[in-house]
């Protein structure tokens, strides 16, 4: 399948059983250029993604994909989609992370593992795709946070420490990873690493963006300072015998 067919396909997945304006998707594929024939230059391209969604799922690509109006529509229910699909999953296991946590990381990891790689690569030139595909990028740490701190509150071990702070090193702006990191540490039994978070997330925050930390991650310092009882037990680290 070419990939200005690849990106019709993205734009009609995008909104299952919604019409996408003819003019709309013009913009996506050739915004960049006035063209005198582009409206059949879109139908070539829908002609190609019915030919290749018939030979793929081995139904009738005219049903699949349908002129509506002045625009076409993907006739498939929206969970046929991973986008939909993940979007669904995480909104789920966000709405349980405090009420249900094990049953929030069972729904959580369904909808990371539907990842396999960055959101809409290789169809993302146009406006409209770049917008989405950063809006599912966004939503994807959000489900990781959420994931994060449904582990928190079942077990610290299950949190893959040096994934999380790989994550709120690459995405300094996030305070609530540095937060939940400096939580996973601190339940680890490892406080100065904990507070040191603090001060490396002041520091990038103050380079990046000339910001100061908002008011969770200072709460979260004080009270792995005080050893605030509401963080939790932090696990007792074993010295070996005779020190």
């Amino acid at each position: 399948m070419s990939k200005r067919a690849s990106v019709v396909l993205t734009l009609l997945a995008l909104s299952p059983g919604t019409p996408v304006l003819f003019d709309q998707m013009v913009d996506e594929l050739w915004a960049d250029r006035s063209m005198s024939n582009a409206r059949n230059a879109l139908q070539a391209n829908v002609t190609r993604l019915r030919k290749f969604l018939r030979t793929a799922t081995g139904r009738d690509g005219d049903t699949l994909v349908r002129t509506v109006g002045s625009g076409y529509l993907l006739d498939v229910p929206a969970r046929v989609v991973d986008a939909h699909r993940f979007t669904e999953e995480a909104d789920t296991g966000a709405q349980l992370v405090h009420t249900d946590p094990v049953e929030a990381i069972v729904r959580l990891e369904a909808a990371l593992a539907l990842w396999r790689g960055p959101a809409l690569l290789d169809t993302c030139d146009g406006l409209r795709c770049r917008v989405r595909a950063a809006h599912l990028e966004e939503r994807r740490i959000t489900a990781y946070e959420d994931l994060t701190a449904a582990r928190l509150r079942v077990a610290a071990e299950r949190v893959p420490l040096a994934e999380l702070r790989q994550l709120a090193v690459e995405h300094s702006g996030r305070e609530r990873l540095s937060e939940l990191l400096m939580l996973a540490l601190y339940r680890d039994g490892r406080q100065a690493e904990a507070l040191e978070v603090f001060h490396g997330a002041r520091r990038r925050l103050a380079d990046d963006l000339g910001l100061e930390p908002g008011r969770g991650l200072h709460r979260a310092y004080q009270a792995i300072l005080t050893q605030d009882e509401i963080l939790g037990e932090p696990r007792q680290v074993l010295l070996p015998a005779g020190r």
